[in-house]
């Protein structure tokens, strides 16, 4: 670690009440929590100040409490200057479930990578019933019978957060620079959590909006799906906190979730070794019951689950960890007679 950097993970700042309240991270960065129904209780927001109004980084949840919130947020703390663009990290809801609602009350632009954008297009809509082939093919060989996979849908189809998209956007791409006042924010691309997620850095103030790429203390989830079947999302996460390590040390990092933190080298490798860590249990579990199913896998992975909201994450992080052990040569995936990709570790010598 570099002469200087932080040795341990510090919070500098108290956050805001997800209340409408903000707090002045740097000059002209103001850092507001929206609220969310769940075990994660909320979502950090940014406003950046513009020469002529304030840029917004991500928005929450599609609920008329965060709807609420923004109208108190520029009624009380933008000094009468306007919202000028929204800055959608990537294309999750509780990231973008405003966007296309800041575009007709605000009357802004949209920014966003085009990855980013154009999942969110694909996903504004539920997922039809009956399932198409090819998706329900991709459950079928994960290790799931046809009762199995309609239960999954049966508890996300009607997920009451699903947002409408923009029908326009602004695109985003990796190196460029956002004037936004006195600052200049270098958009840095973040991959294996999204397609396509844009950080923002301000490389003379050492400010980092993280999104989800860089969170304190919990892991953001990074699965395959079946939109990509054979991708190795868990390569490009890994690649990306390289990146995001060659960062100033001393980093003050804006995350989507928990509190403000420095310490950035110290929570990428955090972040390695729990990845690290995992693909140890996976291995274990192959060597005590080859031939296992990535749904088996998943059980050993993430025994605690609270529904098919997590299912689905943890079957899309179990596939990722095994699609990384299979990139490595460490894993072979064969079809059985019923249709059910199995697993089994490599012999030596043996091609994956």
């Amino acid at each position: 670690m570099a002469d200087g950097a932080p040795t341990a993970i510090s919070y500098p700042l108290t956050p805001p009440p997800a209340d409408g309240s903000v707090v002045e991270v740097a000059p002209g960065v103001l850092w507001a929590r929206m609220p969310m129904p769940m075990a994660l209780d909320h979502i950090n927001v940014y406003l950046l100040r513009g020469e002529h109004g304030w840029v917004v980084v991500d928005t929450g949840l599609n609920t008329a409490r965060c709807r609420e919130l923004w109208q108190h947020i520029t009624a009380t703390h933008l000094g009468g200057l306007p919202i000028t663009l929204l800055v959608c990290t990537h294309w999750h809801y509780d990231h973008a479930g405003l966007a296309a609602w800041f575009v007709e009350h605000f009357g802004v632009r949209v920014a966003m990578t085009l990855g980013e954008y154009f999942t969110m297009r694909a996903y504004a809509q539920p997922a039809p019933d009956p399932l198409p082939s090819t998706q329900r093919n991709f459950y079928r060989h994960a290790g799931l019978d046809d009762a199995g996979i309609d239960a999954l849908f049966a508890g996300v189809r009607h997920d009451p957060f699903t947002a409408p998209a923009p029908r326009s956007y602004r695109r985003l791409r990796g190196g460029d620079v956002l004037a936004i006042g006195q600052r200049r924010w270098q958009v840095v691309i973040g991959e294996g959590h999204s397609p396509e997620h844009a950080c923002l850095y301000d490389a003379d103030a050492h400010l980092l909006l993280a999104g989800d790429q860089l969170l304190p203390r919990i892991t953001s989830n990074v699965l395959v799906s079946d939109i990509e079947p054979e991708a190795n999302p868990l390569a490009l996460w890994l690649a990306s906190l390289t990146r995001l390590e060659r960062l100033a040390a001393d980093t003050l990092v804006l995350p989507s979730h928990q509190e403000v933190f420095r310490g950035l080298a110290v929570r990428t490798r955090e972040l390695a070794e729990h990845h690290a860590h995992q693909l140890d249990v996976l291995r274990g579990c192959l060597e005590h019951a080859p031939q296992a199913s990535a749904v088996a896998a998943m059980h050993t992975l993430f025994p605690r689950r609270r529904g098919p909201f997590d299912d689905m994450l943890a079957l899309g992080e179990t596939l990722a960890h095994l699609a990384w052990l299979r990139d490595a040569g460490e894993v072979r995936r064969t079809l059985d007679a019923h249709g059910i990709h199995r697993f089994a570790l490599t012999a030596a010598g043996e091609a994956p």
